[in-house]
């Protein structure tokens, strides 16, 4: 039975991963922070033309962050974070792009090359980022 956590993201897409071997069941205080975040990306779904989200990753556990090579202190651990693409609206650049001029707020925003991170950390920074060889540029390529 699938658990929606707002009318267009569920909970299963929240912590789909495919690192099958590794628990990602988020604890309920996790749980009830992905609920918040599903509401937020309601706001970017409705932004980006009310196009449907694919979600490449949202909340991931200590193990399954460790195999894709996560940051030892990553927003998706706490479930503040969601990778996605909205192939309907444009490429990653597009989507970021729009979000950066919009009045959405986020904590970091940055284009990953195929995919777009957006984090939700309640420090609600407004960070901008490109993914560069080396590590991640302020702002977003031109």
């Amino acid at each position: 039975m699938t658990t929606w956590l707002s009318p267009h993201f569920s909970l299963d897409e929240l912590i789909a991963t495919q690192h099958r071997q590794f628990e990602n069941w988020p604890p309920p205080p996790v749980q009830s922070l992905l609920r918040q975040v599903a509401r937020r990306m309601e706001g970017v779904r409705a932004l980006l033309g009310d196009r449907p989200i694919t979600i490449s990753s949202g909340y991931r556990s200590h193990e399954v962050n460790w195999a894709v090579g996560g940051a030892p202190h990553s927003a998706h651990l706490l479930g503040h974070a969601v990778d996605f693409n909205c192939y309907g609206f444009g490429d990653p650049i597009e989507v970021c792009r729009t979000i950066e001029k919009s009045e959405i707020q986020f904590d970091q925003l940055i284009e990953e090359g195929s995919w777009v991170h957006l984090s939700f950390d309640p420090r609600m920074r407004r960070q901008v980022l490109t993914k560069v060889d080396h590590g991640y540029a302020p702002g977003l390529a031109a």
